[in-house]
């Protein structure tokens, strides 16, 4: 399990791309109250992971959980949006990837303000500047 030295502050953060002041400090924030052995249960308890939702018919869809604070969700999703998917070059190619496969843009949005999480999961757990 990660537990944060106290000395961690936001800025470590900030060498990831399309990470700004304010989605750094929720994560800081979130890392230092909750313990997490690795980044999928941060992604499952920010609620980006995909819940099957099928009734009679209706088969086969699949929809973010969304359990957890939705408030760093929706920074994660800003993030994503407006710098992620365009200047970030491993979202980037995640993103043109899995639309080329047929998922539908908001599916790869998702996956993009996953691998976000995973990015400054891997950070934290290191205690160094990201790497590409």
């Amino acid at each position: 399990m990660i537990k944060l030295p106290l000395w961690t502050s936001p800025k470590l953060l900030l060498t990831v791309e399309c990470v700004g002041e304010v989605v750094a400090r929720e994560m800081v924030y979130l890392f230092a109250a909750k313990s997490f052995r690795n980044a999928k249960q941060v992604a499952a308890y920010l609620g980006l992971i995909p819940k099957l939702n099928e009734s009679g018919a209706f088969k086969g869809r699949t929809t973010l959980s969304k359990s957890g604070p939705s408030r760093i969700r929706a920074k994660l999703y800003l993030a994503s949006v407006c710098d992620a998917s365009t200047h970030n070059s491993q979202i980037k190619s995640q993103r043109d990837r899995l639309i080329r496969a047929g998922k539908t843009k908001m599916q790869a949005l998702c996956a993009a303000m996953r691998k976000l999480v995973q990015m400054c999961f891997r950070v934290i757990k290191n205690q160094t500047e990201y790497q590409v």
